[in-house]
């Protein structure tokens, strides 16, 4: 049964969340190709299936041509009714209204990047397909271009895929970094071939991308674990840095309240890094809190007779020490379980949270990050 504390806890945390989330804004990417190309595998293998989730999306234009489907820190801009290279007056004509509307409206509401992608094993690519990618570059847009669906033997990919990227070189378009990306996004155990391509397609959306976008790209994306790690850290140092502050303040009894929202504020940004969702985060947060409130009391009992004064008014509030010790391990205990939670690696029989299993996880990383942050101060 939910206590006091855990609804007052719940609603800090799912606010925190949410204006972190507004914060971090969305990743808008434009995606063209022509029909069957594998557009919705493609975005779907590097950021989920949040995105087929909902549905067609929502038109942007009045002829409802353009569609934008949003999930999170993701938007994904895509076409239904026209076809490249057969319309192409019509798709950028909307694009240059869309686009020029947008140019007033915050960041996290404009397109940020476009790939295009060309299917393979269909062999050509058309001048009315390099008329449409110079026509997106002169509206603005970073392009990147997509072969999809190539075939491999090793790190060899299938020659008629060579010579389609050589003749598609010659044209010389304007795209990012001047490469075409080789992409297989799924896996074909029948045929052995191997998923393969997609962390260079992101890395080439990120050069692409605004830097104001980088960190909803991060949040966005499901294969880069490296790169929410490197943003969760420096939430934690952030946070540790802050706490180490409050608690060598000399106002008795006033770190505590500021500790709280530091730690919330923490764990909100490392939620939506990962990419968990608001309902589950808050859910994990309350089970990992509970294993954090059993971990800081040994903490502080262990700590506290370093602390010179211990007992008197002096001493009263959290130390320096404590107050920063006790904020670096929660903060990584917590990312160890957001990790976790976006592997989908804590779910119950029938997807459901394992609150067990996130106190477990947290509290082993939390006493392991405790005991290596005192051994380094």
């Amino acid at each position: 049964m939910a206590t006091p504390a855990d609804d007052w806890f719940g609603q800090a945390f799912s606010k925190a969340w949410r204006d972190k989330a507004e914060e971090i804004g969305r990743f808008n990417l434009a995606i063209f190709g022509k029909t069957g190309v594998g557009k919705s595998t493609l975005v779907n293998a590097i950021f989920g299936s949040d995105i087929a989730a909902t549905g067609i999306g929502e038109p942007v234009t009045r002829a409802e041509h353009l569609y934008l489907h949003q999930s999170g820190t993701l938007g994904v801009l895509d076409t239904r009714g026209v076809e490249v290279g057969r319309d192409n007056d019509v798709l950028i004509g909307e694009l240059k209204d869309y686009l020029h509307g947008m140019r007033r409206k915050p960041l996290a509401d404009q397109l940020h990047v476009a790939w295009y992608c060309v299917r393979a094993g269909d062999r050509r690519f058309e001048a009315t397909e390099a008329e449409f990618v110079r026509a997106l570059h002169d509206l603005g847009l970073p392009v990147i271009l997509v072969l999809t669906q190539v075939p491999r033997s090793g790190a060899r990919v299938h020659p008629d895929a060579e010579a389609l990227a050589s003749s598609i070189a010659e044209l010389r378009l304007p795209i990012v970094d001047g490469l075409i990306h080789y992409t297989m996004a799924q896996a074909d155990d029948f045929t052995g071939q191997t998923a393969y391509g997609l962390q260079e397609l992101l890395d080439a959306t990120f050069r692409g991308a605004p830097e104001g976008v980088a960190h909803a790209i991060t949040a966005a994306q499901r294969i880069d674990y490296a790169r929410k790690r490197e943003r969760a850290e420096k939430a934690i140092k952030t946070a540790t840095g802050a706490a180490t502050t409050a608690g060598a303040s000399p106002i008795p009894f006033s770190d505590a309240a500021i500790l709280v929202p530091l730690q919330i504020g923490m764990m909100a940004s490392i939620a939506v890094t990962y990419g968990v969702p608001l309902e589950r985060s808050t859910a994990a947060s309350l089970a990992a809190t509970a294993a954090a409130t059993t971990a800081g009391r040994s903490l502080v009992t262990n700590m506290i007779k370093f602390v010179p004064g211990a007992g008197t008014a002096v001493a009263a509030p959290i130390s320096a020490t404590v107050a920063g010790t006790f904020t670096y391990a929660m903060g990584h205990a917590w990312l160890r379980v957001c990790e976790r939670l976006a592997r989908g690696e804590l779910g119950a029989v029938g997807g459901a949270l394992d609150g067990e299993s996130v106190r477990r996880v947290f509290l082993e990383e939390f006493k392991t990050q405790a005991a290596r942050r005192r051994m380094g101060s």
